[in-house]
């Protein structure tokens, strides 16, 4: 009963929100860019709630933080014919300018960014409940990411900087950009996953067009500024609103030769099927997860807990990289729930401002919804919560739920639960869970837990043709940003690193001649003239 009690106590009154977390007013964003202009939106306007909820006399509500511009298909257009004529089929200032002078584009916007720091941590905690610690985290690792993106490309072009000379033909071979890119982030890393798209897309030359997820637009409108200032008019267009008005006529177009969106299998397959010429487009998708973990008998029991601890409830659980599932060896599993559910009863909850806290409130009252639907379901087919309180609900916030045993008749066998419901099976025989990666519609990673290297390797070679990432004795997880995030089946397309992106928006181009004292002449002229961008031997330090 306490700990229900702490639960329905977590929502503040206003006057005990810490000043420095204040928002002091509404964050009413009337502007949206394009053509290197902030224009004003008249139209209609979505309202932006908080999962954040705060106590007044007799009520608990969500604390209202703004509105943001419900575009329609005009504006959409008009944003997407300024990012056509920016490219201008390739003859453009921007597809055509030197590598070096982008990157100075880019180290602008970068400068500029750092600026609103506070204010954009401050907005992530606001809209999506991220805690302050992770919204700071976000902030500075999405500032790295600009920067290794930098230093990749420079890595890059030194590559390209030489001349091949093979069979009596001359070449250069660099990359070259695509046209006009339409990123599309995810609302869990509204920042980070949103410019580990749009930062590559942008540097190798393509312009872009970029709509925020619905929960996380306000978190963007402070860098519109730093966009417009940094980048050459139509570079980079923004639009707002539903995605049948605004996203649907762009595909329809054809004129999107790149699509870079973050979300669901299920909306990513509409979106490329609007789009009229599908073979002119490049798609690098970030989709479904339902990864799993195997705990073997020999797991060190203290690390594995502590590891899917930390991959099902950081961010609770809203991330695609989460651990989803958890197979647990039956000798060892009353073992390893007991050390599990008092882990989780360790945890600290309540608004993401205060220090050390682990649980916070979730975006929507869907999600909440969605969350309970689960549970009943599983309840329905024979499992139990094992942890007290478990799926107790306060309006927008869910304390997780340890759900055992959990059979294949249940949803959450199968279906993405994005949240902190935490399904746990046990199993006798690897083949068990081997079966279940096997016959999943999804393919991102896996953790292993135990300490026989014979054993592990045994499972490495299978799951590497079944997974893109087998973590050993660690939780599921995106970095280091040099590593390959992809995935198999319906969970990507394409790999994203600071080194993939580079080359998912761009295309290898080769210039050639056959190797005559004309074609040598002509070249070297050319080159020592620098009459070209890209027949060019200059090296960036």
């Amino acid at each position: 009963m306490e700990l229900e009690n702490k639960i329905q106590s977590i929502f503040p009154e206003e006057k005990d929100i810490p000043r420095q977390f204040k928002l002091t007013a509404e964050v009413i964003q009337k502007e949206y860019l394009v053509n290197g202009e902030l224009r004003s939106w008249g139209g209609p306007m979505q309202q932006a709630l908080s999962p954040i909820c705060i106590r007044g006399p007799s009520t608990v509500q969500q604390k209202p933080l703004g509105r943001f511009p419900l575009l329609t298909e005009e504006e959409s257009l008009g944003a997407l014919g300024a990012a056509i004529n920016a490219y201008d089929n390739g003859r453009g200032p921007w597809p055509t300018m030197s590598v070096e002078d982008r990157i100075k584009h880019v180290e602008e916007f970068a400068y500029r960014m750092k600026e609103k720091r506070d204010e954009v941590v401050r907005l992530l905690m606001w809209e999506i409940g991220k805690s302050y610690r992770d919204s700071e985290k976000e902030f500075d690792r999405t500032l790295d990411y600009i920067r290794d993106t930098i230093e990749a490309l420079k890595e890059l072009d030194r590559l390209s900087s030489r001349f091949v000379i093979k069979d009596g033909v001359i070449g250069q071979i660099r990359r070259a950009p695509l046209g006009v890119a339409l990123c599309m982030g995810p609302y869990n890393y509204p920042l980070n996953e949103t410019f580990t798209t749009l930062i590559p897309a942008l540097i190798m030359g393509n312009t872009v067009v970029f709509k925020p997820a619905r929960r996380g637009t306000l978190i963007l409108y402070p860098l519109l500024e730093a966009f417009q200032t940094s980048f050459p008019r139509g570079v980079v267009n923004s639009v707002y609103g539903d995605g049948r008005k605004v996203i649907k006529p762009l595909m329809e177009s054809g004129k999107v030769s790149a699509l870079a969106f973050i979300g669901s299998s299920k909306a990513a397959s509409k979106l490329r099927s609007q789009h009229p010429a599908l073979h002119r487009l490049r798609c690098t998708l970030g989709l479904d997860a339902k990864n799993a973990a195997i705990v073997l008998p020999d797991a060190d029991l203290d690390l594995a807990v502590r590891e899917c601890i930390l991959g099902t409830l950081a961010y609770n659980g809203q991330r695609c990289t989460s651990l989803k599932i958890l197979f647990v060896y039956s000798q060892i599993i009353d073992a390893f729930l007991e050390h599990f559910v008092e882990a989780v009863t360790k945890l600290k909850f309540g608004m993401p401002w205060e220090p050390d806290v682990s649980l916070t409130p979730l975006p929507g009252l869907d999600m909440i919804n969605n969350m309970v639907s689960l549970v009943e379901d599983a309840k329905g087919h024979g499992a139990k919560i094992m942890n007290e309180a478990g799926g107790t609900v306060n309006k927008t916030f869910f304390y997780p739920a340890i759900l055992y045993p959990v059979n294949p008749e249940m949803r959450i066998y199968r279906e993405e639960q994005f949240g902190p419901v935490i399904p746990v099976l046990p199993f006798d025989k690897i083949e068990t869970p081997l079966r279940y990666i096997i016959e999943s519609n999804y393919g991102q990673q896996v953790s292993i837990f135990g300490g026989d290297a014979k054993i592990i390797a045994s499972l490495i070679d299978p799951l590497v043709n079944q997974v893109c990432r087998v973590n050993i004795n660690s939780q599921c997880q995106r970095g280091p940003d040099s590593f390959p995030f992809t995935g198999r089946k319906d969970s990507a397309q394409g790999t994203l690193s600071v080194f993939d992106a580079l080359r998912a928006f761009s295309i290898r181009t080769a210039v050639a001649a056959k190797q005559t004292a004309l074609n040598r002449e002509l070249i070297t002229k050319i080159v020592r003239e620098r009459e070209s961008n890209f027949l060019s031997t200059d090296y960036i330090l």
